[in-house]
Order: C-alpha cells, then structure tokens, then sequence
C-alpha cells in the first residue's frame, strides 16, 4: 500500500498528467483514510516520535495551545468508538489520538502571576488552538506514512464533546477537536486514493474567480460505482447535505459548548 509512483497517484487523485515537478514529491499524492488495520504493535517509541514530529509543526507565537491524548486501555477505548459514532476502526488500530484544543495549561502556567491572558478566551484564540492542532497532526501523519502506516482522521470526535472530555478527563479550557486512527494498513482491504477536485479549481491567482465543479462530479461519479456507492448522487449534492442541519446532527451546538468550556468568550473589545 502506499507504493503508487507519484506520477500514477496523481492521475488517480487529479484525474490528468502530473505536472514535471511531481515526482519530486514523493508518497504525498498517495495519501488515503485507512480503516482496516493489522493486528501488528505500532512501538511506543515510534509514536512518541511521531509527536515529537507533530510538535515540530508551525505554532502561531509558539504558544502551543494544543494537546493530545492518546486512548489504549480496551474498555475505554470501546467507549470512545461509542462517542465516535461506533467506527470499528477507532476500536481496530493500534493507536487512538485525541488531538485537542489546550488553553488551560497556558492558564495554569499563568496562575499566581501579573500575566492575565485576558485575550485567550476570544474566537481569535480558540482559532489559534483548532489551527495549531490540525498542523500537528497533518505533520505527524506525514512522517507516520513516510514509514509506512496508515491513518483515519475521526471527525466524529466531535459529536459528544461532553463524554469526550468527561472520557479524557479534559479541564475547563480544553476541548476534544479530531481524533485519528494510526496503525499498519491490512493490505488484504486496501484503501483507495480519493479523487480531488482539480487544482485549479482551488488555486486562484491573485483573486478569487467562480468555477464549476462538473468536472468533479463525474469523477466522483466513477469513484462512488468503484465503491458499491449510488453513483446517481453527485458530489456536490452529497456535499450540499452534509452542510445542512441534517448533516451536522449534534454538532450544530458547538457554539454553546465551546463558551461552556472556555472558549469565545472574550471578543468585546476592552
């Protein structure tokens, strides 16, 4: 798995010939969500380089407002694949990641001192945290899969921030964000390459221009047939209903869970 030559991963993912340079760039194109793994350790070794990867990620003005935490312990991870939706996955791989959020340890660090950080409880902050985490995690996924093992990023995470915290034991100031899967791909039930829409159709040249995505459509099209999926449905629609409320199911309460727990708080000007 993940042994596609650039140029062949970037037909598959683009749906046309790889620019000059692609080669270049080695297994990024290659990139795919696993959900089946084999029952090999991952060492704790490896995954504690993997952080240390992920730390050395961008961080807006190094404060690092972002943690994680890894679940293993059998029944507590059964419960976490409960509050993620029941994926099998999230019980199958040999590592569960929580990445979350972290505005308590600058808070506690801060305790007792003349340092207020008065503008941490504001939507800038809570966007500084959500961005330094995915940047993390995206630069932990790039090394896990330079060795060779397979990630799921788990959105579903978000869908019981409540037992999520109460599950972590998260403090007020912190909240569950993604979680992500990490183990040795079966390649037995190998995943697929996803196609994306053109790049052209997200890179715009100094300003923003409106496009079409007919062509993505019918990719996807192919895509979904390959898949046992209903091929009638464009991407576009699915996309559509996954942004209505439907779509979102719980998570349309993350306004009022996120100031419960100590974030937005704080944007009126002083």
């Amino acid at each position: 798995m993940f042994d596609e030559a650039p140029s062949d991963a970037w037909a598959i993912r683009f749906g046309d010939g790889a620019p000059a340079e692609a080669d270049r760039l080695g297994r990024f194109f290659a990139h795919r969500s696993v959900r089946r793994f084999t029952p090999d350790p991952v060492p704790e070794a490896l995954v504690r380089a993997l952080i240390g990867a992920a730390q050395s990620a961008a961080t807006s003005s190094n404060l690092q407002l972002w943690s994680v935490v890894t679940v293993q312990e059998a029944s507590r991870r059964k419960r976490m694949a409960e509050l993620c939706a029941g994926q099998g996955h999230v019980e199958g791989a040999a590592w569960f990641l929580a990445f979350v959020a972290d505005h308590y340890r600058l808070r506690h660090a801060l305790a007792g001192t003349q340092d207020e950080p008065d503008a941490l409880g504001t939507t800038e902050m809570f966007t500084v945290s959500a961005i330094d985490a995915a940047l993390a995690a995206e630069r932990l996924v790039c090394a896990a899969e330079s060795v060779g093992l397979g990630i799921c990023y788990i959105g579903a995470m978000r869908n019981d921030p409540v037992g999520v915290a109460e599950l972590l034991g998260l403090p007020h100031g912190t909240i569950g964000l993604f979680g992500l899967c990490l183990g040795w791909p079966d390649e037995t039930k190998p995943a697929e390459i996803k196609p994306r829409l053109l790049p052209d159709e997200v890179w715009h040249r100094e300003t923003y221009r409106t496009g079409s995505v007919a062509e993505y459509d019918e990719r996807m099209a192919a895509f979904y047939e390959s898949q046992g999926m209903d091929a009638s449905i464009p991407w576009s629609r699915r996309s559509g209903r996954r942004t209505q409320h439907r779509g979102v199911g719980s998570r349309h309460a993350w306004g009022a869970i996120l100031r419960e727990r100590g974030f937005c708080t704080g944007d009126e000007e002083p």
